[in-house]
């Protein structure tokens, strides 16, 4: 299995090639990010909740689904790896806090949003 290092370095490898790092700025790649997430919501939108829980079965949404996702991950890899930011660190740090916010017994079956960690 590929890591995200590995990720990272041939998404750096890719931007010189093409000189390319110097449109790589932090604001360019968030807003980058966005529209991919954006693309990837159209996907989504109007389909009912078993819709979209069933939307991998179909080989054409699949497809389009996986590259969407793909777009997203390049661009929140690029980003992070400008940033300096490890990603596996920043999930766990943040899982860790999330951990904290949302206690099993309290929020359980629960969507409603905890208060800000103090």
């Amino acid at each position: 299995m590929r890591d995200l290092e590995e990720l990272a370095d041939r998404l750096r490898r890719f931007a010189q090639a093409r000189d390319w790092e110097q449109f790589h700025t932090p604001k360019n790649l968030a807003m980058a990010l966005a529209g991919e997430v954006g693309e990837l919501l159209a996907e989504l939108q109007w389909l009912t909740p078993e819709e979209s829980s069933n939307v991998m079965d179909d080989p054409e949404s699949a497809a389009r689904l996986r590259s969407e996702v793909a777009d997203v991950m390049i661009y929140l890899s690029r980003l992070a790896d400008v940033l300096g930011i490890d990603l596996i660190d920043a999930a766990h740090a943040k899982l860790d806090q999330s951990d904290k916010r949302y206690a099993v017994e309290t929020y359980r079956g629960s969507a409603r949003k905890a208060p800000p960690l103090v």
